[in-house]
């Protein structure tokens, strides 16, 4: 089972990350536990993590806010569909994002790399994170839901 203090380096990289590329409000909303798959929403990028801390990640969204996190961190340029640059620039936040928590679990002892993220495009698929049981924090980035689902293991 997961540990919840493994949350507190991704909260940390959130608030590094997400003001610095435009994003001015972001709210903790839930946090809860799950089981089994997750369900796509529209749009989820997987990332992993390896040595200290260990298992994957799955940030989840609707293709909407996708387009509408995209369209913020290309200055407010509209994105009308998720084309290649918009994939390019949710990958890049995921890269931002786990690459900061990394360094915040670096900065307590624990070694971690992380591995490219993997975008996936579709509704209602499957997705098993490295875990049977994980957490689902759900953020509110300027009014827009992201869900982050962790099945990370301190090793």
């Amino acid at each position: 089972m997961m540990n919840a203090n493994l949350i507190n380096p991704f909260l940390e990289a959130m608030n590094n990350v997400l003001p610095s590329l435009g994003f001015k409000e972001i709210t903790k909303e839930s946090l809860n536990l799950g089981e089994g798959f997750l369900l796509s929403k529209g749009v989820t990028v997987l990332i992993g993590l390896t040595h200290d801390v260990q298992g994957n990640i799955a940030y989840n969204m609707t293709e909407d806010v996708a387009k509408k996190i995209a369209s913020t961190m290309m200055m407010g340029m509209p994105v009308q569909q998720m084309d290649e640059l918009a994939q390019s620039a949710i990958s890049e936040l995921v890269n931002m994002i786990t690459g900061n928590a990394a360094s915040n679990f670096e900065k307590q002892g624990m070694r971690t790399d992380i591995s490219p993220p993997s975008l996936i495009i579709g509704k209602d698929f499957k997705v098993k994170v490295s875990s049977n049981k994980f957490l689902i924090l759900h953020l509110l980035i300027d009014g827009h839901l992201l869900e982050i689902n962790m099945g990370l293991e301190n090793k």
